[in-house]
């Protein structure tokens, strides 16, 4: 198969301006201090249009359903989708009606869609597809996640549960339950952006809070992670994943953190003999790259393959296990039963937002 290769293609590629700025976001450094008058306005702007919300000058609709919302107040991923799915596997185990509903980032529509078993990532995103393959349920993507989760229950009516996978700033949306998901860098420095990793100040009133590394800086619930004992391909084949131990593999990952995945690769007992960190969201359409060691396997994670396989079939997935502890299905399940046996009519009017206390 022919393929366009990227620009030096046997170099791992990585944002190393990003990675930078990563870093400063943990300390309050001199860039952080230069930066903080912005991070002040950007505070201010964050509280007036809260208050705007709560007075009910900008419009925030309530829809027929519960709205579990899944995200987090630092940019960057944390492991948003990971709970998304295992959300979603945990309702519909209890046999409820689930829909998802997303922005969709890194499409190239603008329109209000559902995902569909054979859409494509640039037409819906590379995590809505992600949900919608693994999970089957239906998933609906729209600038506004109001608008996505009209259609959505306008196309299946019966869903009880709308879970959103991320926007938690996007209060156009009202919500019966908040999520909010770290990972082992917390809040950082503790600024807002640019002066800091913050999308909005932390602490903030939600009603869970789920850790998804090995260090949580602060107090909340654990989640486990770790990589499944097998790999899929683009026809849907398994192969153990220690099966790949005795072969040369090019690992490659376009995630938020993508050493996290290669170490995860390496503790399973793979030796990789190449590996290409990529961007978040990174679009395999504008070309392939070349591992260093030649007749390489490719092993990528499952989120990269459904963008990857339309133009290199042969790599191989290796799907997550997100594993959240007991006491924080039993938290949801409270605040679940809550909202489920309080939930208004469709008829009942937009009622003013409000959010839970967090939870420790």
């Amino acid at each position: 198969m022919s393929r366009r290769a990227m620009p030096s293609p046997s170099t791992p590629r990585t944002d190393g301006g990003q990675a930078y700025l990563l870093r400063q976001w943990q300390q309050r450094g001199l860039l952080a201090c230069l930066l903080w008058p912005l991070a002040a306005l950007l505070g201010g702007l964050v509280a007036a249009r809260r208050w705007l919300y709560q007075r009910g000058w900008l419009a925030s609709e309530r829809v027929p359903a519960v709205v579990l919302v899944v995200g987090n107040v630092v940019a960057g991923g944390a492991g948003k989708t990971p709970t998304v799915l295992a959300v979603v596997d945990h309702l519909r185990r209890q046999g409820l009606a689930v829909g998802v509903v997303s922005r969709g980032h890194g499409r190239q529509t603008q329109d209000c869609r559902e995902v569909r078993p054979d859409s494509l990532a640039p037409e819906v995103g590379d995590e809505p597809l992600l949900v919608q393959r693994r999970t089957g349920v239906p998933v609906f993507v729209a600038r506004r996640r109001a608008q996505a989760a009209r259609a959505l229950l306008a196309a299946y009516p019966a869903t009880r549960v709308i879970v959103c996978d991320d926007g938690l700033q996007h209060l156009a949306l009202q919500r019966d339950i908040e999520l909010c998901v770290f990972d082992d860098r917390g809040v950082g420095n503790g600024w807002l952006q640019p002066a800091g990793p913050l999308r909005e100040p932390w602490p903030r009133a939600v009603d869970l809070v789920l850790h998804t590394g090995a260090q949580p800086a602060f107090a909340g619930f654990r989640a486990r992670r770790h990589l499944a004992d097998h790999a899929v391909n683009a026809l849907g084949e398994r192969r153990p994943l220690e099966a790949f131990q005795a072969q040369a593999v090019h690992a490659l990952a376009g995630i938020a953190q993508p050493e996290r995945f290669f170490t995860m690769l390496e503790q399973a007992g793979l030796v990789l003999a190449s590996r290409t960190p990529l961007p978040d969201h990174h679009d395999f359409s504008q070309g392939l790259p070349e591992p260093g060691a030649p007749g390489a396997l490719w092993l990528c994670t499952e989120k990269d393959a459904h963008k990857l396989w339309p133009h290199w079939p042969q790599a191989w997935a290796v799907p997550l296990v997100f594993e959240p502890e007991p006491a924080f299905w039993a938290a949801l399940q409270v605040r679940l039963d809550a909202a489920l046996s309080s939930r208004p009519p469709a008829s009942h009017s937009p009622s003013p937002i409000s959010h839970g206390q967090q939870t420790s």
